[in-house]
């Protein structure tokens, strides 16, 4: 019967056992530099940013488009700002897409990617774990890139019993203990790798775990059970109208959404303000963008944000001769050449289904 460790193995002994394994088990990612490969900080930025809040595997199509539309950051810097939020459909959070095309700028203009976290934490769109990542992945800096997986194994090795988010900071002052000075974007790669592959959030697989004889949870037989969370409370509900206008050639009325704040930038079918209390039809067509018998279109378009939920109501309304307040008239064939979120990708299919011919 193997003896449960009465404490853990130094530092460095965990160190070079994780980048160990991680040579013979790192995954192949198209933003990863391989085995003797140059690192290239421009791709190391660009995953990073799209991986906030995102799938491994919802990202890879999208870092493939935009690699090849904007091969490097002066490429990037260059393009319309629509055409970012055109190619970052799909990927959610917009604000990051703002953010990617505002830093494509301010490096350019700088000359170069900053190479250490202070650095980076000064650009925008990037916070303490990014400018982290790409620390140590593009410069090889000694940083602490701490994300949720690797919270978790850094929870489970240490048996850390404190609720996340209040034990953030001791987890990344075990992460650093851990970095060692040479291979540092290996090392958070490798972490990243682990709890991934390995130490994932039910049923982990100990048995492959290079940390498992250093590994307290395991030892404990609560591997499962960590990293603990406080429960977060049930999101609230905003309510909100969209406007379906057509006009006389079938084209629909899309407007602009203000370049700050949730979905800036994006196109839209013209909405009321969302809001906790539902709106009466009535009062709602006091916000319409133009003058018409506005009608209201059966059920209603949910969708779900990170801190809230939302549910539309659609008024529709055949435009003939009504100027808008703003806003462009586009053919629906058209809609693809403009960068709508999902939500309204939703309400355009709800408005056309109700008003299609039964």
């Amino acid at each position: 019967m193997q003896r449960a460790p009465s404490m853990l193995r130094p530092t460095a002994v965990l160190s070079a056992t994780l980048l160990a394994w991680y040579d013979r088990h790192r995954r192949v990612l198209p933003w990863r530099a391989r085995p003797g490969e140059a690192v290239d900080s421009y791709r190391v930025w660009l995953s990073e940013i799209m991986l906030q809040q995102t799938t491994v595997a919802a990202v890879g199509p999208y870092y493939e488009r935009f690699l090849a539309r904007w091969p490097t950051v002066d490429a990037l810097a260059r393009a319309e700002l629509d055409d970012v939020l055109h190619a970052w459909q799909g990927l959610g959070y917009y604000a990051r897409a703002r953010n990617l095309h505002a830093c494509a700028h301010v490096v350019v203009a700088r000359g170069s990617f900053p190479d250490s976290e202070a650095g980076l934490r000064e650009l925008p769109g990037i916070g303490a774990y990014t400018a982290a990542a790409i620390a140590a992945i593009a410069f090889g800096r000694r940083a602490a890139a701490v994300d949720g997986n690797a919270e978790r194994v850094l929870a489970r090795l240490h048996a850390v019993r404190t609720p996340l988010p209040a034990a953030k900071p001791r987890l990344r002052e075990y992460a650093m203990a851990l970095v060692p000075t040479d291979r540092a974007g290996d090392f958070a790669q490798a972490l990243m790798d682990l709890g991934a592959t390995i130490c994932a959030p039910k049923q982990p697989r100990c048995g492959l775990c290079p940390w498992q004889t250093g590994c307290r949870a395991h030892a404990q037989g609560m591997a499962e059970k960590l990293p603990r969370r406080v429960a977060k409370p049930a999101k609230p509900r905003r309510h909100g109208v969209a406007f379906w206008a057509v006009n006389e050639s079938g084209a629909v009325l899309l407007r602009r959404r203000p370049p700050k704040g949730l979905l800036g930038g994006m196109m839209e079918v013209p909405s009321t303000e969302w809001r906790a209390k539902p709106w009466d039809d009535h009062e709602a067509t006091k916000a319409a963008p133009l003058k018409a018998r506005w009608r209201r279109l059966p059920g209603t378009v949910a969708h779900g944000f990170t801190h809230f939920d939302l549910e539309l109501v659609i008024l529709a309304a055949t435009a003939k001769g009504a100027a808008a307040r703003d806003g462009v008239w586009v053919a629906p064939t058209r809609f693809k050449d403009h960068a709508l979120p999902s939500v309204m990708k939703k309400v355009i299919a709800w408005a056309r289904s109700a008003e299609a011919p039964a």
